[in-house]
């Protein structure tokens, strides 16, 4: 046998997934690096000033959301204005990279009429999704 009769070819619904990942991740931290500029720079007030970090350090994390008045959850969603939290956008986008590829690849197999892949890519979405809405009580985060 020579190598390339050992080679596989991925399909083209794996590569999109491969580069929807791919690309994503780097617009991720792209998002991260510019959110943290944004923060260290001042032009956005942070929820809790630099100087009283440290207060929270030895803090549970039921009294760290208490104490600096943090919803739980998605809580974080709605301190987005402030410079300490906008980072989260990044870290967020990079968790929904996974949900954002599943949903081509339904479309993709749709177009295919690849009725077994569709239903796994649909339930691997709202397996993903529930998972992340906190409903289950596992954190939501």
């Amino acid at each position: 046998m020579t190598a390339n009769q050992n080679t596989v070819q991925a399909s083209p619904e794996q590569i999109t997934y491969a580069n929807i990942l791919s690309y994503g991740a780097w617009g991720g931290i792209a998002l991260m690096v510019i959110t943290y500029l944004i923060y260290i720079t001042g032009l956005l007030t942070p929820h809790i000033p630099l100087h009283e970090v440290p207060n929270y350090w030895g803090m549970s994390a039921d009294q760290y959301l208490h104490e600096a008045e943090i919803g739980r959850g998605w809580g974080w969603a709605l301190l987005l204005g402030k410079g300490d939290f906008l980072n989260f956008l990044g870290i967020a986008f990079l968790g929904i990279l996974t949900i954002i590829g599943y949903l081509m690849l339904i479309s993709a197999y749709i177009k295919k009429k690849d009725k077994a892949y569709t239903v796994i890519a649909v339930l691997e979405v709202l397996v993903l999704t529930l998972a992340a809405s906190g409903f289950l009580g596992s954190g939501g985060h």
